[in-house]
């Protein structure tokens, strides 16, 4: 033994000193509050809208037609009579509700068929790839105008157009993202130790393109409410007595010159909900690190 060798007490061999990790906290961005304030209260909007309403979406409660704004009728009257405040109360459920589920079909579908493309390769991804590009060189919009003509403006109808119409741009997104990913070197050793080719597109894919497609699924449901709200005005939306957010804008154009509060609050509806989605997407803490990073 070296005479210069220290000794090294027991106690501190047989007690390691403890690791202390820095403790995460999640810092929100001013702009995502607002975007999740703006938001929240468009769903409990759609949720509550019918028990909030003080009368039914068809009832005539005035004969001052585009009537200002009071204390008895807060957002005015339409060209009817019809009380504003609740007219848009009981529009948001179908603004909302109809472009979430849309939304959430459009996305479900164009995820599970970008995923497997991404996966399978070969014949079956070419062909999926030009039968959705085709469908995207039609215009959304002139596209929707097609099948609902065609097919009727009832509720199961739009809302299936609307998810059919936003599949190909989901299924484009979820491929590109899935086709880098399958290259990386976790999803190679997954193949190499016999995984299947559920459990690498769900367990190992998925998982590290989170964020691209949550920001995805939110710039969607803009365009939904948006390709919704133009259906509505050229009258093959939600049909009358009940009346979505652009239906209220078309069935009270005509008080556009007289800036009639009737034809103004629901096209602050739609902005104001565009808007907070926006902001809440755009300014989510983590989520271009959610989409960068291994899972």
């Amino acid at each position: 033994m070296s005479p210069f060798a220290r000794s090294t007490p027991l106690a501190s061999v047989s007690q390691p000193m403890p690791e202390t990790r820095p403790k995460r906290r999640l810092h929100l961005n001013a702009m995502t509050v607002i975007g999740g304030v703006l938001i929240l209260l468009a769903v409990l909007t759609a949720l509550f809208g019918t028990t909030l309403a003080p009368h039914d979406a068809g009832e005539i409660v005035d004969f001052d037609v585009f009537g200002p704004m009071s204390a008895t009728y807060p957002l005015g009257t339409d060209y009817l009579g019809r009380d504003m405040l609740s007219r848009v109360l009981l529009g948001a459920r179908y603004t909302v509700g109809i472009a979430f589920v849309a939304t959430a079909l459009a996305c479900s579908c164009g995820i599970a068929l970008g995923l497997f493309a991404a996966v399978i390769g070969g014949l079956a991804d070419s062909a999926l790839a030009r039968t959705l590009d085709a469908l995207t060189s039609i215009p959304s919009k002139m596209l929707a105008l097609v099948l609902v003509a065609g097919l009727g403006s009832s509720l199961p109808v739009l809302t299936l157009t609307l998810a059919f119409i936003y599949v190909p741009g989901c299924f484009r997104i979820t491929r590109a993202l899935a086709v880098n990913i399958a290259q990386e070197d976790f999803v190679l050793a997954a193949r190499a130790r016999g995984e299947g080719r559920g459990y690498i597109m769900m367990r190992e894919i998925m998982p590290n393109m989170l964020g691209p497609l949550l920001a995805d699924f939110g710039l969607r449901f803009v365009f939904v409410v948006l390709l919704l709200s133009s259906l509505s005005f050229l009258g093959l939306g939600v049909q009358p007595p009940e009346a979505d957010w652009g239906s209220l804008v078309r069935e009270n154009i005509a008080g556009l010159p007289y800036g009639a509060p009737a034809v103004i609050v629901p096209a602050i509806a739609i902005a104001i909900l565009t808007i907070g989605v926006n902001l809440f997407i755009d300014n989510l803490p983590g989520r271009r690190r959610a989409g960068a990073g291994k899972a």
